[in-house]
């Protein structure tokens, strides 16, 4: 007689099946631009996501379950990304954190919304992500662009209501479309500028535009633009001794425009999203990733975030169905590294959100 024989015969084979019941794993994913041009950003997507599986796991896993992670390339191409949202679905993933690129991000999820998957961008920003949202699982943990707008707007308003207030652009779809949507935040606070016009993207003399500014003593510039021409009008600006404050959007968060201006950039203000590492709640993981020689910047964390804030979803829910998570998702708050998240009903995250920062000494530091 076989043990198998035996156990059947004492009444024991179906009672030793119950009682140690076999426990399946979730299968996640992660995807983004693993390879080409942005794969720097698809490595720091992957980073948070390993961490995170790894730290939910050593703790016990979700709902007692193991998490398995997939990870795919989606090359920043919304034809590749709908191709490895269908691969995911053979795999049998519940949740993905991902797209990066927002072609890929709206691509994909059309086929999670249809295939009951939930999804969590960490990086797209365009307000069409979720304004136009596939499904009741599709979320974002990424600053919507209008909001850019709304901070800069605000702050024209309630720091330079009594001044004359310049708006600038430089006839780009960012420049234009950014300054036009600030110029609608002030007019709409009951603020108007004393001047607004364009100006030519690839230009380097400003003198007339500058002059312009002077003539009409303006006393703080908001500019739609790149970093190159800024940093152009800036020295004019220097130059001419007229002393407006610059104020411009996330396109100046770069060490090049100091490179252009010097000392003369001193005091100049940006939109940028809060920077996840400066948080306290992110200090032990950016302490971690880096102590084992990872990255701990923007998309590690909000990656690392994303799949917290879904985590913990399923524990409310009980299971990874997407009814249920979205609904957790949706009416609940969730302790992360970028501190509470909690979503609307578009599927917007309340973090991280855009703050103002000031040039400062080669320095963008946070107001």
């Amino acid at each position: 007689m076989t043990f198998q024989q035996f156990l059947a015969s004492a009444g024991l084979l179906a009672y030793s099946a119950v009682a140690t019941p076999a426990v399946a794993d979730i299968r996640i994913a992660v995807a983004g631009p693993m390879k080409g041009q942005f794969a720097a950003f698809g490595e720091e997507m992957r980073i948070g996501a390993e961490k995170a599986v790894a730290d939910l796991n050593a703790a016990g896993g979700v709902n007692g379950e193991t998490l398995v992670l997939e990870t795919v390339d989606d090359g920043c191409d919304a034809d590749q990304a709908v191709a490895v949202a269908n691969q995911l679905i053979g795999r049998d993933v519940v949740f993905v954190a991902g797209h990066l690129c927002f072609s890929s991000s709206i691509a994909a999820s059309e086929v999670y919304a249809g295939a009951g998957i939930v999804q969590m961008s960490p990086a797209t920003t365009l307000p069409k992500f979720t304004d136009e949202r596939q499904g009741e699982g599709i979320f974002r943990l990424a600053p919507r662009d209008d909001r850019q707008a709304d901070v800069a707007g605000r702050l024209l308003v309630n720091e330079f209501s009594d001044k004359r207030i310049a708006i600038l652009h430089d006839k780009t779809a960012y420049g234009k479309g950014l300054a036009d949507a600030v110029k609608a935040v002030v007019n709409e606070l009951g603020t108007s500028e004393s001047m607004a016009l364009g100006f030519d993207a690839g230009g380097d003399d400003f003198r007339s535009l500058v002059s312009q500014l002077k003539l009409q003593a303006v006393d703080v510039v908001y500019l739609g633009g790149y970093h190159p021409e800024a940093g152009l009008i800036k020295l004019e600006m220097d130059r001419q001794r007229l002393g407006a404050v610059l104020v411009a959007g996330d396109a100046l968060m770069t060490e090049d425009y100091w490179s252009v201006t010097g000392e003369a950039g001193n005091g100049t203000l940006l939109t940028y999203p809060e920077i996840p590492r400066d948080r306290p709640e992110a200090q032990e993981l950016v302490a971690d990733l880096e102590a084992a020689g990872g990255s701990a910047d923007r998309f590690t964390l909000t990656t690392y975030a994303a799949i917290q804030a879904w985590a913990q979803a399923v524990e409310v829910a009980g299971g990874t169905a997407l009814q249920g998570v979205a609904t957790a998702l949706q009416e609940g708050t969730f302790d992360t590294v970028l501190g509470d998240v909690t979503f609307d009903g578009n599927g917007d995250s309340n973090l991280p959100d855009y703050i103002v920062y000031e040039w400062r000494n080669g320095v963008p530091e946070a107001r």
